[in-house]
């Protein structure tokens, strides 16, 4: 093993390592405060998280795992190309507004109605992020502005949408009617989790594929390290930009479309945004230093934190948002990463321009 490889992976020890124990600490300080039992909660909080009647918990947590690893990895594409893309969130949405609504009215053999739903799903997300594309070269808004207000019209589309010409009156909720049961994605053999996490896996490894050795990944990436750069030498960066948000929104749409027809089975009002999908994403793909084959580690790491939290929320009744809790404490880890790198950058900027 090399000492960069050796050093890479180093790093990334000390990220777990560090993340794990402010997890702990902070663990302990809300529970001394909230006078709960901390071994009752401790051990309701692992088997929330991997134990359960036939490992329903665990798999609960695989099947929000796939979620969050899908919007991490629809993260990272933007982020290695330079984009800033932080509207993951209403690409999420607008993917399964459309993937239920598709589903509920488009008529046609179920394999082709699936089909058909999730391809509209990917195209709706692509299409608002590319919306967020258009606003910064053409309007000059800040994608990092952009991206994130996107967000919010999308929501309230949505929610009109549910809770008027679409809604099912009679389950009393804010929700769609369900698509079509001959669509739902079916579990594994024994268990309760659906196959869209191998639509997910399928997803990732092709973004991951296309970004690492493909020509056009290659010149997204030199894009997103110096612009100028990729301009001088001739590269289309506006063309790329766009084609690079096109592919991240596409992934998260597909998101949308698997929390559809593999766990809720229709589209309610709050169903993508209240979990956090999108933003845990961002934080699991920060926190692993945006390499990929460890996404997927980070990504049930969060998933194991929220539905841990759920179950010393059922054993010590310790309340849930504990896991939101935890997540700031990660963030405030991260961002400490974030910036002493920049610092160090800076540092040996300026002892290098002082030699010169």
């Amino acid at each position: 093993m090399n000492s960069g490889l050796k050093g890479l992976l180093r790093g990334e020890l000390t990220s777990w390592v560090g993340a794990a124990a402010s997890i702990a600490v902070v663990l302990f300080v809300l529970m001394v405060l909230a006078g709960a039992p901390f071994g009752e909660a401790l051990s309701g909080f692992v088997d929330g998280a991997f134990g359960g009647r036939r490992f329903s918990y665990l798999l609960t947590t695989l099947s929000r795992t796939a979620l969050i690893v899908g919007m991490a990895i629809s993260v990272m594409l933007s982020f290695r190309a330079g984009l800033f893309n932080i509207g993951g969130e209403g690409q999420l949405v607008a993917g399964g507004l459309v993937a239920a609504l598709v589903a509920i009215m488009l008529p046609g053999p179920p394999l082709v109605v699936l089909f058909l739903s999730i391809f509209a799903a990917m195209a709706a997300g692509a299409l608002w992020a590319l919306l967020s594309g258009v606003l910064q070269l053409y309007l000059g808004v800040p994608l990092l502005v952009g991206s994130l207000l996107l967000n919010y019209p999308i929501r309230y589309i949505g929610s009109y949408l549910v809770a008027h010409p679409f809604r099912d009156v009679q389950s009393g909720m804010v929700q769609s009617h369900l698509v079509p049961q001959a669509t739902w994605l079916p579990y594994f053999p024994g268990t309760r989790l659906d196959i869209g996490i191998l639509f997910i896996a399928v997803a990732s490894v092709f973004a991951i594929i296309y970004s690492h050795t493909t020509v056009h990944g290659y010149h997204a990436r030199l894009n997103g390290l110096s612009p100028d750069f990729a301009r001088a030498v001739g590269l289309p960066v506006n063309k790329l930009a766009l084609q690079t948000l096109a592919m991240s929104g596409a992934i998260a749409g597909l998101v949308g479309a698997i929390a559809v027809f593999g766990i809720h089975h229709r589209y309610i009002d709050g169903m993508l945004v209240q979990p956090l999908y999108a933003w845990t994403g961002i934080i699991a793909v920060l926190l692993v230093g945006m390499i990929p084959w460890l996404v997927p580690l980070s990504g049930f790491f969060f998933a194991a934190i929220q539905t841990g939290a759920a179950g010393m929320e059922r054993t010590a009744d310790v309340p849930k948002e504990i896991a939101l809790v935890m997540q700031a404490v990660i963030i405030l880890f991260v961002a400490s990463r974030v910036s002493g790198a920049l610092l160090a950058s800076s540092g040996r900027k300026a002892s290098g321009g002082g030699d010169a």
